[in-house]
């Protein structure tokens, strides 16, 4: 065979993953993929018949698979890819995706589309769904990425039709993952949206820069496109109040879309299950029974890889210890062994984990409701068209159900009090939770007092109202997903491929109701503690998701570092990589941290290790101990009085600087200082130092972390 083709044919084999294949001739073995051997084997420069069938087989193969090569990667290059978090649902079923077609086959005229990370957004629109059968607009909740949305342009074929937006901004002002596509849609495309009759309802937080920036652009460009705006936009703060926001937006939606399509309401009250239950017969269990899995079933006793957010790695804790020294508080670092699951992650990532609900507040609504809670059930969409079958994995335990799959501690919202009233016996009872589930003012009133400022779960509610038992199921199907927790990864994946860092401050605190109440995720793991004898280590649901918050490409650009408290963790793993590249003799620029705590003796967290640093060059450190004195330090105090020192990295050398923490004062005061520093130190207007710092952002060289 010549060499040219053997070389392809070898290529070939090889990408296809045959490499332990030979190709023979009359006394000659020719193993693919070695061409040295090949030459010297070649003792005929005649072919046989044999290999001239083989010869012509393999071009016709080859000729193929370059097609196919090629077209592939053109393919690829004509998409492009962004890995955010997403909020995690039930498994969707394969379906059509027209939505015109369903909602003309069921006679709808109502779709409200949702953009949701923690579930908020996915919950109001299947609220809004539902109310809309009220005012003669049978509805479908749709998920965009499910569907195409080119459609809204035929829209208008359906008469009385109705789309409501249900849209949350995720970080930086940035889309949820699963309504990037769409926004690219609306940013790329110009499609005449005519005769498209649209609502919107954002879900933001105000101490956020970017506030509601999502919902605010897709109103402004569907009108742009030609589309009809029925209602006012509505703007929720989830920093506020975001159930008030949405219930008062909500109560002046549907007067409004009665007027516009000259209908009425039909004062029903209409409280349809969205799922029916199917409770299993224990000599009759099915064969399948979820036990807390995310997605695939077993797939925690059968792990296989790749790892993400629909199926996570168990992986075992290595080191679980305390970083305060005193105070009556706890920080933990807590260390995660990825061997073998071929996870990578970069400093500034972030490590999800899935908790569990405590034993004994999933124990205590069995007693409540006097349930079994061994039994198995399946919840079902009564909705055919829906592409959400169930509401978790199902079949299910309802102790499984409670335990891993929804959230019992975190404060009912007004349409789950709405549907508990009809199962009080207590007409007291009911009277309240029917007047905290109204729009009227008093409703809202006695609800922030009573839910939100008295800090009520679902449990504590079913406690203090004794009257009220609903069914199990019922209160299974009213409650939203129980979600990951996300936590910035404290450790350099360049220094420690194998392990990941967390750093978490255990939550726990009295309610006024006299509740002593623990944070769903970090108590569950700060009992995660490995035993040290040899025997297994506990093991914790986790996957890793990708941050922009990045270090700089070139080690020799300067950065500045803001994180007082837990906002440490990112920075302690672009500290270690830096240290690790200066140690092996690259060129590395400044380093340089603001950290804060209460008192140095109590709750400075990794005190050792960062003074090691700046012992040995890798870091310049300023340190805010705000109760060691009788006046409080704070960063910012220390980081205006460098104002040379910050003009000198972010003007003079296009350095980074970085702000991890507190979104709700912290992070604004410290915007503020850095603008003061760019206009006075930068020689420039207010308006030339917002461009600047605008710059700044676009180029990521200002990048933040923050929560709320």
């Amino acid at each position: 065979m010549v060499p040219c083709l053997r070389s392809t044919v070898a290529e070939l084999y090889h990408t296809l993953g045959l490499t332990g294949f030979t190709l023979t001739r009359p006394n000659t073995t020719v193993p693919i993929g070695d061409e040295v051997q090949a030459a010297k084997a070649a003792d005929s420069d005649m072919f046989s018949l044999t290999d001239i069938i083989l010869v012509i087989f393999l071009i016709g193969i080859t000729v193929w698979w370059w097609f196919y090569r090629n077209k592939k990667d053109a393919s690829l290059k004509d998409k492009s890819y962004a890995i955010q978090p997403m909020v995690m649902t039930s498994t969707p079923q394969v379906t059509d995706n027209s939505f015109i077609k369903k909602l003309k086959s069921s006679g709808r005229s109502l779709i409200v589309f949702y953009g949701s990370q923690t579930g908020t957004g996915e919950e109001f629109a299947g609220r809004i769904a539902k109310e809309g059968i009220r005012y003669q607009l049978k509805g479908m909740v749709a998920d965009p990425e499910e569907y195409d949305m080119e459609e809204l342009t035929q829209l208008k074929n359906i008469s009385n039709s109705l789309a409501v937006f249900c849209m949350a901004t995720y970080g930086e002002g940035d889309p949820t993952d699963n309504a990037m596509e769409f926004v690219e849609w609306l940013q790329n495309g110009e499609a005449d949206l005519t005769g498209l009759n649209y609502t919107i309802f954002g879900l933001g937080n105000k101490t956020y820069e970017h506030y509601n920036e999502v919902a605010i652009y897709i109103d402004k460009r569907l009108e742009e496109l030609g589309a009809t705006r029925v209602y006012q936009l509505g703007l929720g703060d989830d920093d506020a109040n975001i159930e008030d926001d949405f219930i008062t937006w909500k109560d002046g939606l549907w007067p409004t879309v009665c007027e516009f399509f000259n209908i009425e309401a039909s004062g029903e009250e209409f409280n349809m299950r969205q799922y029916r239950v199917t409770e299993h017969d224990k000599d009759a269990l099915p064969d399948r029974i979820y036990s807390g899995e995310i997605a695939r079933i077993f797939s925690y006793k059968n792990q296989k890889p790749p790892y993400d957010m629909k199926n996570p790695f168990l992986t075992p804790v290595r080191v679980n210890r305390e970083l305060h020294k005193g105070g009556g508080r706890s920080c933990m670092h807590i260390e995660f062994d990825l061997e073998g699951s071929k996870l990578r992650y970069d400093s500034g990532d972030h490590a999800a984990v899935y908790p569990e609900n405590r034993v004994e507040l999933v124990n205590r609504i069995g007693e409540l409701l006097e349930v079994d809670l061994d039994t198995v059930f399946t919840l079902t969409n009564t909705d055919e068209d829906s592409s959400k079958r169930h509401p978790f994995p199902c079949p299910t335990s309802y102790r499984t159900a409670l335990t891993y799959y929804v959230d019992i501690s975190g404060k009912p919202r007004t349409h789950v009090l709405k549907e508990l009233a009809e199962y009080a016996s207590d007409p007291q009872e009911a009277a309240q939770l029917k007047m905290m589930a109204s729009t009227s003012p008093e409703g809202k009133k006695l609800y922030n007092q009573w839910i939100v400022e008295d800090n009520r779960s679902i449990v504590h509610v079913l406690e203090d109202m004794k009257s009220v038992k609903p069914k199990i199921d019922h209160l299974c199907e009213l409650l939203p997903r129980l979600q990951c927790r996300y936590y910035s990864i404290s450790s350099s994946g360049k220094l420690f491929p194998n392990r990941v860092h967390i750093t978490a401050v255990r939550v726990e605190y009295d309610t006024p109701t006299n509740r002593h109440v623990h944070g769903v995720a970090t108590s569950w793991l700060a009992e995660k503690i490995p035993k040290g004898d040899g025997s297994e280590d506990p093991v914790v649901p986790l996957f890793i998701r990708k941050s922009q918050f990045k270090l700089p490409t070139k080690t020799q650009t300067p950065i500045i570092m803001i994180g007082p408290g837990t906002g440490l963790a990112p920075f302690r793993g672009f500290i270690q990589e830096r240290d690790m590249a200066r140690k092996e003799g690259k060129p590395v620029g400044e380093t340089i941290l603001y950290f804060g705590c209460r008192r140095k003796s109590e709750d400075f967290i990794y005190e050792e290790e960062l003074n090691e640093f700046v012992k040995n060059g890798s870091l310049k450190m300023y340190a805010a101990f705000s109760r060691d004195q009788p006046e409080k330090i704070y960063v910012t105090h220390l980081l205006s009085k460098n104002a040379d020192e910050i003009w000198n990295v972010i003007g003079l050398n296009n350095g980074h600087f970085y702000i991890c923490g507190d979104a709700r004062s912290m992070a604004k005061d410290v915007q503020a200082i850095l603008l003061k520093v760019i206009q006075e130190k930068g020689n420039m207007s207010e308006k030339e130092a917002q461009t600047f710092f605008k710059k700044m952002e676009s180029q990521k060289r200002y990048s933040a972390d923050v929560w709320s």
